[in-house]
Parts: C-alpha cells; structure tokens; sequence
C-alpha cells in the first residue's frame, strides 16, 4: 500500500470527481465552489489561493435536498438537517463511507486509518444531555444553576 498521496490542483481534482461519475453543480456566486454529488451523498469543495483544493462542506447524506450531518449518540446514528433527524440505517452510512473514501482519492487527501474502517461521525453526543458539547459560557442556565445564582445575588445585596 503507498504511504506518498498525489496532490491535486483543484482543476485536475475537479476533472477526476468528473471522470468517476461525481455530479459537479456550481455553487451560486462562486466560481471557485463545486458541491459534489454521488450515491446520494453531497460534499462541497472549494479553490484555495495557492490553486489546490479543499473541503468546504464534508459529506453528508441528502435529505430533502439538504446536506445532513452524522451525529452518534452512542445507541444510535442520526442524520440531522435543519429540518429533521432521522435513524442512520446501515445503507446510509455505507453510501457517506464509500462517497467519502472516493472524494479523498480523487482529492488526493490522505485516507486514515480509522477513517477507513467506517463512518466518521461529525457530533457525538454519548451522555445525551444537551449543550453540554457547547462552551460552558454559551449553554442555558439549568434550573438549579439559576436559583445559586439568585440566591447569591440576594445575599450580595444584603
């Protein structure tokens, strides 16, 4: 197996996806922004200064016409659009897997080692309580946090 990745210009990775039968669609205003369409899966991918390429949006299973993103919650798999989440089944992830393994070649990115054995999930959320992934200066007060924190402000007045 070869260790050394080819690197690609975006014109010679855009013309790959092409020949191996990716659905390109221009992205509205960008000239430099193709999204990426094959086993109902989409990515975009984008130009970057120095003429090589890069993802801009990573795979996601369509739904509604709408990139989803993989979260695990550890008993299951979703995939959640703005819209909707909805159960992984195993034939969605196998198409995000093969669709992923397919853009790195033909963008000439390396495939990982733990990304080769299966699906890589964007979110994970194992605990199930929500926000606790978001920093703790952005997440709701939790009621119990809310009375301390008046029952303080009460004694500080006093």
């Amino acid at each position: 197996m070869s260790t050394k990745v080819e690197e690609r210009t975006y014109e010679d990775a855009v013309n790959w996806l092409r020949e191996h039968g990716f659905d390109l669609i221009e992205a509205p205003g960008a000239q430099v922004r193709v999204f990426l369409k094959k086993y109902t899966v989409s990515a975009a991918i984008q130009k970057t200064d120095d003429g090589g390429v890069k993802i801009f949006a990573y795979p996601g299973y369509l739904i509604g016409g709408e990139i989803s993103k993989l979260v695990n919650k550890g008993y299951q798999q979703f995939l959640k659009t703005t819209k909707t989440e909805v159960a992984a089944t195993a034939d969605h992830l196998k198409a995000l897997h093969q669709f992923a393994e397919e853009m790195k070649e033909g963008l000439g990115l390396p495939s990982l080692y733990n990304e080769s054995l299966g699906t890589v999930s964007e979110s994970y959320q194992y605990d199930r309580i929500k926000d606790r992934d978001t920093p703790e200066v952005e997440r709701p007060k939790r009621p119990w946090q809310a009375v301390k924190a008046k029952a303080a402000a009460k004694k500080a007045s006093r």
